[in-house]
């Protein structure tokens, strides 16, 4: 549907994401290029914009030999969409829900720390453009924005939640689950795989960690209660940044597991201060664990590996949401994260029992090659691939991602060349 008069666009209640592929298509008869075009004349002004080599290590590098993040793609190949044809699509919509928002699509902003290491922008430009596209966004604990100013940037009527990283210190976790609600962050997403980080050559041969010099720690430097902490220390979190950066990440995740006596704590303590809004949990890879989460009462599990940076030599996400989501998929919301590179991914996620879909990677390329404008980029590509693909696929809504759609070999794990990864 690249015809901007098409009559259809009047009746459907989702946005036109196809278009966005016309408007590409016609820069260069405007004189202008794509974003992310190789046309010599853009290489010298993006070189000045180029992400910093930590930035490009930090979102790069996986665990160990990077196992998991190969399988997590070869997953995605041993499934085939099977298209419909003589399917009337003009109607259709990539429109859905999460938590009761209303969303312009199954598709969300995935919880990424220190955005400020690609883009001076941060955490800021990337919720807004979720606001602009009505997507939901998800702020890290690590982040290197506050949380007041990524809520401002997102909008009153913005979707968001707050991914948590539970510090050693209980206190400190109230503080944080406080400051997210007032400012309108309305789910909880425990994150329960990164209790430290994994052992990622890159970052340990560069000696790459952001936080270790001082930089990327302002949600944490920004809130009352660490900074009491700092001070009780005899740190200046004005003055001794990097003293407080340090400390900041080492109270956060660094060296210090919690289990699942834990929880109930943590998710009756987070139903008080929000009135009872939702609380999930963020790393399921097993079907035991899934089933725990629904015997604890938790709303929502986001079946993911960490795209590969945690454990190497994991199972892949997509392969363990299909037994998880088999399994529990019935009694509690079921979400995705991990290997998704295009809207065929986000697909097959659905069609195997996720009812949303989460991306990282991708925007945070964008954002670091071009700011706002490259995550604006990146996502709307995103959707129009999805719009394009439902059109031209015989799907009509979400309702239709299911396993008929599906052919599926579960022993074509063909190996996939990096570069493509």
């Amino acid at each position: 549907m690249s015809d901007p008069t098409n009559p259809h666009i009047k009746e459907r209640n989702t946005p036109q994401w196809g278009l966005y592929q016309r408007e590409n298509f016609m820069k260069q008869r405007e004189g202008t290029t794509p974003l992310f075009n190789t046309d010599p004349r853009k290489l010298e002004e993006r070189a000045k914009e180029k992400l910093t080599e930590g930035g490009w290590y930090y979102a790069s590098s996986n665990a160990g030999m990077s196992n998991t993040h190969l399988v997590n793609r070869q997953a995605f190949y041993r499934h085939r969409l099977i298209p419909n044809q003589l399917i009337d699509t003009n109607n259709r919509s990539t429109r859905t829900t999460i938590f009761d928002h209303n969303v312009s699509a199954p598709i969300g902003f995935a919880p990424i720390g220190i955005n400020k290491i690609y883009h001076p922008t941060g955490e800021a430009a990337v919720a807004k453009v979720a606001k602009e596209l009505n997507l939901p966004y998800c702020l890290s604990t690590a982040g290197s924005t506050s949380i007041e100013k990524v809520a401002a940037a997102n909008g009153p009527t913005g979707t968001r939640f707050y991914q948590l990283y539970m510090p050693h210190d209980d206190e400190l976790t109230v503080s944080l689950l406080t400051r997210a609600w007032e400012n309108g962050f309305d789910a909880l997403i425990l994150t329960t795989d990164t209790w430290q980080l994994g052992w990622r050559h890159d970052d340990v041969a560069t000696s790459n960690y952001a936080f270790y010099r001082g930089f990327g720690a302002d949600l944490g430097l920004t809130d009352p209660v660490f900074r009491s902490r700092c001070l009780a220390d005899g740190i200046d979190p004005d003055v001794d940044i990097v003293e407080a950066s340090t400390k900041w990440i080492d109270s956060v995740w660094h060296g210090q597991a919690w289990s699942w006596e834990k929880i109930p704590w943590l998710m009756k303590t987070w139903k008080e201060i929000s009135g009872g809004r939702p609380f999930v949990i963020k790393g399921i890879q097993s079907v035991a664990d899934a089933r725990g989460c629904v015997e604890l009462g938790v709303d929502g599990i986001i079946v993911s590996n960490h795209a590969g940076r945690q454990v190497d030599g994991a199972v892949a996400s997509l392969d363990a949401l299909e037994k998880i989501a088999q399994a529990v998929g019935d009694r509690i919301y079921v979400m995705f994260d991990s290997g998704v590179r295009g809207a065929s991914d986000v697909v097959k996620a659905l069609a195997l029992g996720a009812r949303f879909v989460f991306i990282g990677r991708l925007w945070v390329w964008g954002l670091s090659i071009q700011g706002e404008d490259g995550v604006r980029h990146v996502m709307k590509s995103l959707l129009a691939d999805l719009d394009i693909l439902m059109g031209v696929a015989g799907y009509n809504g979400v309702q239709d991602f299911n396993l008929d759609i599906l052919e599926s070999d579960p022993k074509n794990y063909t190996l996939i060349p990096e570069k493509t990864l």
